[in-house]
């Protein structure tokens, strides 16, 4: 998710806005990070949670993907039918997706009906098999673009929000997937991927969920044959 003006909704009764910190507190003075009234379940209890599983990786990357132009909570809505018309996002079985697939996949009003984006998962999907049968593990692979510890910024706020759409290592993982052939998975993309999934924690500082996070991404066991970026 790369939040945007249009995601979000006014903040519901008893909440205090904190601008600068990018935070609501609720009337129990629970902070939590500015966005989270439009999709409390995702922000409370998956966003920024560390994921390890081939399969989700590759459903967050084509999600994001076709997030591009929208609303993240459009694609969120969506999700289960998504899984369902993608076959939860199996890639071994994505990648044998042909014409008859994409037109199936235009057809279905309950996803997005964007061909360019339902042929790039497909795409995507080969692509992921060549590189997990290459490194032995798409997870590892893309782990070993986790950024450093001591890159990562010290405190999150509104404006380190605002003003850092992408990152270095999104910028360096958006460049090795379009090397290897993925599609759209610009920087931009691949920073809400990496977010999302937990190679970086994003939570405002001071949101609840912070440093659950911070625990979470302590406590993970980074998947086999990830090697930590240099800086």
């Amino acid at each position: 998710m790369k939040a945007e003006a249009k995601d979000f909704q006014p903040q519901p009764p008893g909440s205090i806005a904190a601008p600068d910190a990018g935070l609501i507190v609720d009337d129990h003075g629970v902070a939590r990070c500015f966005w989270q009234p439009t999709m409390p379940d995702y922000h409370d209890h998956e966003w920024g949670r560390p994921v390890a599983d081939d399969r989700r990786l590759y459903e967050k990357i084509c999600l994001e993907g076709f997030q591009a132009g929208m609303a993240w909570i459009t694609i969120l809505r969506k999700r289960e039918a998504f899984r369902e018309a993608f076959d939860d996002f199996d890639f071994e079985r994505v990648a044998r997706y042909d014409e008859r697939d994409v037109e199936r996949l235009m057809g279905n009003a309950g996803i997005v009906r964007n061909r360019a984006k339902i042929v790039s998962a497909i795409n995507n999907a080969r692509r992921a098999i060549e590189l997990a049968n290459e490194t032995g593990s798409l997870a590892g692979w893309l782990w070993a673009h986790e950024p450093p510890a001591h890159v990562l910024p010290a405190s999150v706020d509104r404006g380190h929000w605002d003003n850092n759409p992408t990152s270095k290592a999104s910028i360096a993982l958006s460049r090795d997937l379009k090397r290897r052939g993925w599609t759209f998975v610009g920087p931009t993309t691949i920073h809400a991927f990496m977010q999302a999934v937990g190679m970086v924690n994003e939570h405002m500082s001071g949101c609840v969920c912070h440093p659950e996070i911070e625990a979470a991404r302590a406590a993970f066991k980074r998947p086999v044959g990830a090697i930590p970026t240099k800086a």
